[in-house]
């Protein structure tokens, strides 16, 4: 997998993966996508979008350095099925010196629909000592031509959104 940043990256707006297939093992008793499965799909479009922006796995390789999930809102909004194809878009909303909040779909590659939404707060981390680092210059640039590229796009209502019961009528 390509993952050198010796070109200069087209950060469309958003970054949309490669098609996917679900995998049937990974089908639960309910005859659908197994939870646990939509954050491996969620998981390998970051992988992809990681990998244009210099940051995947050469960069963990090369430099040392990584990224780590601090906190995860997933939302369900339609089951997949066995063998469905899948696209994960991954839109940057901000960045600081440290961390990197994201926004993901899921979607049915075919149909269009959506069937899962993910928003994600990872942290930069310097693997020789495990803790949270600053981005190198060099990174905090592609970052933030990638802000500006996604700046363009709407922000996602989902962005933001808490657990918690409907109100009551």
């Amino acid at each position: 997998m390509l993952d050198r940043c010796d070109f200069e990256p087209v950060f469309f707006a958003p970054f949309v993966s490669s098609v996917m297939k679900v995998d049937p093992a990974w089908i639960d008793l309910n005859g659908h996508l197994n939870m646990a499965y939509y954050h491996v799909l969620l998981d390998r479009g970051v992988d992809e979008m990681y990998s244009l922006a210099g940051i995947g796995w050469d960069y963990l390789k090369e430099r040392n350095l990584s990224f780590f999930t601090a906190e995860v809102h997933l939302r369900y909004l339609r089951e997949l099925k066995s063998d469905d194809p899948v696209r994960v878009t991954f839109q940057l909303l901000d960045f600081d010196s440290k961390r990197m909040h994201f926004f993901q779909q899921l979607f049915h590659a075919t149909e269009g629909w959506v069937s899962a939404t993910c928003e994600n707060l990872s942290l930069h981390i310097d693997m020789a000592v495990r803790k949270v680092a600053p981005f190198p210059p060099d990174v905090s640039e592609r970052l933030g031509k990638l802000r500006a590229s996604h700046s363009r796009l709407p922000r996602p209502e989902a962005v933001g959104r808490r657990i918690a019961m409907p109100a009551k009528a």
